[in-house]
């Protein structure tokens, strides 16, 4: 009898010990810190030269800073300095951005220069991406390369753990978004011991990132919304159907995506497909005005400021304008990501639902909103769930969130996702 109860006992998962995890904490750091200063680096050098290229120079020439003639000239000049970039530097600024996720590859250290200088420019010139995508790919191979080299016998497979762990501390202030994003990976992947066993070093990691990005440039997501209170059941129902109509969004640009990039990839050139992607999105901003530019973050701060000041019609127009400069940007060459602008369209998208139906509270429909843009977009729901709780910061509305992500993950699981093999199929 005893034998049977043993061999009927289930499994259990052996943890680490401490002393295999203490020499981690080092190198951790190291890539937290470094990973957030060259994310810093970049985003404060683009900041400088967007003051130069949208206040300095039209303000030096007398034209509007954002008038429409204006847009076209930047963002088609935009363009034309990104292809230069890709077309003539070593590396050739990475690969396609279109077929490149969270999970970067590592690139050789040759193709990094490039790469971070064609960000800069994206991040200056309009183009709605975000940093993220090309930011981790760049600390990704900063850290294999330097770690390889200053501690040969570690895993290989620690320092792109490490660097994506401390880019996402870095970019949200926080490392509860790299432990989220990092769980999906491991629940994909076959690990050995227990999942805070292989949190801990890309947990340090993070905060070594969250903090650093703290210290010197603050990052703050509260939008300032009203605070929810508690919730009723039209708070729900509003939220499923938010959520669920932003998913539905974010899929149409998700089918749009290898049409789009089909269309400028027919130019075989980066002087050419870039440039026209300038043209089209200078057509966009025309349409949708100047909040539609740039990755995004500031202009849903100017939003929520005044959740009333638009009509429906207006954020309507900023969120399908928004949506397809996203493709157009993520389908022509610029390198950036995806995540920042999904956010735009969301905090668009729910400040329509509350301009169309006066009950729509702004805080439960702008993360409602994010939430269903970004499960379709990104396909990752814990991050959905964080960036769009973290918009709001009102403890009521997390449970509001959880429920609606059922229905929105319905409807976007299975289905094809907003990035491309190598081939110009999409990944499913």
């Amino acid at each position: 009898m005893v034998q049977d109860s043993a061999r009927q006992a289930p499994s259990v998962t052996p943890a680490t010990p401490a002393r295999a995890l203490l020499p981690s904490i080092l190198p951790a750091l190291a890539v937290g810190v470094i990973s957030s200063l060259l994310l810093v680096g970049v985003e404060i050098a683009a900041e400088h030269l967007e003051d130069v290229l949208w206040q300095t120079v039209p303000d030096a020439l007398g034209i509007g800073r954002y008038s429409v003639a204006w847009m076209f000239v930047v963002l088609v000049a935009t363009g034309i300095a990104v292809g230069l970039v890709v077309w003539k530097v070593p590396g050739h600024a990475g690969p396609d951005p279109a077929t490149l996720g969270l999970d970067a590859p590592v690139l050789p250290p040759l193709v990094l220069p490039g790469l971070l200088l064609a960000t800069a420019l994206m991040l200056a010139g309009g183009p709605s991406l975000g940093p993220e995508n090309p930011i981790i790919a760049a600390n990704v191979g900063l850290a294999v390369w330097l770690g390889g080299k200053a501690v040969p016998r570690a895993p290989g497979r620690m320092w792109p753990a490490l660097a994506e762990a401390a880019t996402l501390g870095a970019l949200f202030g926080t490392p509860v978004a790299a432990a989220l994003v990092i769980s999906e990976v491991l629940a994909r992947e076959e690990t050995r011991g227990l999942l805070w066993d292989n949190l801990f070093a890309p947990l340090i990691s993070a905060a070594a990132g969250a903090l650093t990005a703290s210290l010197i440039d603050r990052p703050n997501f509260d939008l300032g919304l009203p605070s929810l209170g508690r919730p009723g059941w039209s708070d729900l129902l509003a939220a499923v159907v938010v959520a669920c109509v932003g998913a539905l969004l974010g899929m149409c640009a998700v089918r749009a995506l290898p049409y789009v990039h089909g269309a400028f990839w027919r130019l075989r050139h980066p002087m050419l497909m870039l440039p026209a992607g300038g043209i089209v999105l200078g057509g966009l901003a025309a349409l949708g005005g100047h909040l539609t530019l740039f990755k995004g973050l500031d202009e849903i701060a100017e939003l929520a400021h005044d959740p009333d000041g638009w009509s429906a019609g207006e954020f309507a127009v900023m969120t399908v304008v928004k949506l397809a400069a996203l493709v157009v940007a993520a389908s022509c060459g610029f390198r950036g990501g995806r995540i920042f602008p999904a956010v735009f369209v969301g905090t668009a998208l729910g400040l329509c639902a509350h301009a169309l139906v006066s009950g729509v509270q702004p805080s439960v429909g702008v993360s409602a909103g994010v939430l269903g843009v970004l499960l379709a977009i990104t396909r990752q729901g814990w991050i959905s769930l964080f960036v769009a709780a973290v918009l709001v910061m009102s403890p009521g509305i997390l449970v509001l969130l959880c429920i609606a992500s059922l229905p929105a993950w319905l409807l976007v699981t299975g289905r094809p996702q907003m990035q491309l093999r190598t081939d110009g199929t999409p990944v499913r």
